[in-house]
């Protein structure tokens, strides 16, 4: 194992070497890698030990990628196998300088995981997607996809206080969609997020008011390096609830905060170039090739049993209700955003899928493979789309089943999934279904405030 990561640490050496000449105020370097819950884990090194990361890697339990949401163990799965290590390898080209209140003096290096073998752990959300993008590339063609991001901007009302107190002041009707006032009113905090952006060369490409009250949506231009993209993403995330707690605020992913107003989304824009660069969705017509039916019906097909992946909260759930801007049914259509799977308007050549489905909080690496997953499987059964919809999906009869809708429902269809394991890997199935469910058997014991008043008295 030790000649393997020192040959990943010899490919990173100059790099290393330039960031620290560049960046003489950096003392500490945050070595991050993310778990299925899209948390960041890992370690704080000093400056001077990170040529010996680079060489020998760090090593971390496998099962610190498996945690639930509280950050505890899956028993069943971290003591069945002595909770043995993996070793966390550098990625190249990741290490960035992070802004703190201080400045610019610390650092931010986004690791993976591997075997003792050097083979990829394909319990690690970035080796799951590396290994669905290697199988695009094994067929000539390579994913372009852009993300938008959603997350409601709230007041922090401290520590002494019940978190719920900070959806309070928004409690209002309407959400003031598209405001620039809203954004004003943030002005300090986005300049300062805007910086923090500029100096980690993240991919921005704005923000706007969205509908419902405190929420923003920050778009991303697109990407032919989509493991690059989704760790600008984890990035992004990290850097908007940092900047935002700085100004007294919370930056929160959760995806559905509000009673009666739309949730926060992770939608992802998706098309395929072949190696010379063409989009293979694109034949010159409005209604897009035939291999983009294909896409489309794939993603409807692995939809319902990657559900979990789109939505891994007890609260992601409460996001799905009709006309509350997230889908219910795994359907599709042009320029339509009450279907699941949109295809914009624009020219043909940027003819691609706009996936509807996951929440702010899903993983991302785990949501761009699923989408991948997706159309993977019908580009290579030759899947056939249903006809697309015109109108308003929420309003209308459908021949296919709707969404999972309950986290228990949605736990099982994806554990039983053969394509998933297929796709994905079995490993990872395993795992992410013994964390759901411990996460979802907590929830089913919790008695809430609202059952109390609603059945206390009767």
């Amino acid at each position: 194992m030790s000649g393997y990561v020192a040959k990943i640490g010899h490919h990173m050496n100059r790099e290393v070497d330039s960031f620290l000449q560049a960046y003489p105020s950096v003392a500490m370097i945050e070595a991050l890698i993310t778990d299925c819950n899209g948390v960041a884990r890992g370690k704080l090194i000093p400056r001077s030990k990170i040529q010996s990361v680079l060489k020998d890697g760090l090593k971390l339990p496998k099962s610190a990628l498996g945690l639930d949401i509280w950050g505890r163990d899956i028993p069943a799965l971290a003591h069945a196998n002595g909770d043995i290590d993996g070793y966390c390898l550098a990625v190249e080209e990741s290490l960035k300088p992070t802004m703190t209140k201080r400045g610019i003096d610390q650092g931010q290096l986004i690791m993976t995981m591997v075997n003792e073998d050097g083979s990829p752990y394909l319990g690690d959300p970035r080796q799951i997607l590396s290994r669905l993008v290697s199988e695009f590339r094994r067929r000539g063609l390579t994913p372009c996809m852009a993300v938008e991001l959603e997350f409601s901007l709230l007041p922090d009302p401290g520590r002494d206080r019940p978190l719920r107190e900070a959806l309070k002041e928004h409690d209002t009707l309407g959400g003031n969609l598209y405001a620039l006032d809203e954004l004003d009113r943030h002005g300090d905090m986005l300049d300062e997020l805007r910086e923090a952006f500029k100096i980690q060369d993240l991919p921005y490409e704005g923000i706007i008011k969205e509908s419902a009250p405190a929420q923003f949506e920050i778009n991303m231009a697109h990407s032919d390096d989509v493991l690059t993209l989704a760790d600008q993403i984890i990035r992004m995330q990290r850097g908007i609830r940092t900047v935002a707690t700085r100004h007294g605020l919370i930056a929160s992913f959760m995806p559905k905060p509000m009673d009666n107003e739309a949730g926060n989304g992770m939608h992802v824009h998706c098309s395929l170039l072949q190696k010379d660069g063409s989009n293979v969705f694109n034949n010159d017509s409005e209604q897009g090739s035939p291999t983009l039916g294909n896409a489309i019906a794939g993603c409807l097909a692995l939809m319902p049993e990657s559900m979990l992946i789109f939505a891994p909260s007890f609260n992601a759930y409460r996001r799905f209700q009709a006309g509350n801007h997230a889908p219910t049914v795994p359907t599709w259509g042009y320029d339509n955003r009450t279907t699941a799977l949109r295809v914009p308007a624009g020219p043909p050549m940027a003819k691609r899928i706009e996936h509807r489905v996951a929440g702010a909080d899903a993983n991302p690496y785990l949501v761009l493979a699923a989408v991948l997953a997706g159309i993977l499987h019908g580009v290579d059964t030759e899947l056939s789309p249903p006809n697309p919809i015109d109108g308003n999906a929420w309003d209308m009869e459908h021949e296919v089943d709707d969404l999972p809708c309950l986290m228990e429902v949605a736990i099982s269809r994806f554990e039983k999934s053969t394509l998933l394991a297929q796709y994905l890997s079995a490993d990872f199935q395993t795992l992410f279904a013994y964390t759901k469910r411990q996460e979802l058997s907590e929830f089913q014991r919790r008695v809430t405030d609202f059952e109390i008043e609603s059945y206390l008295r009767g």
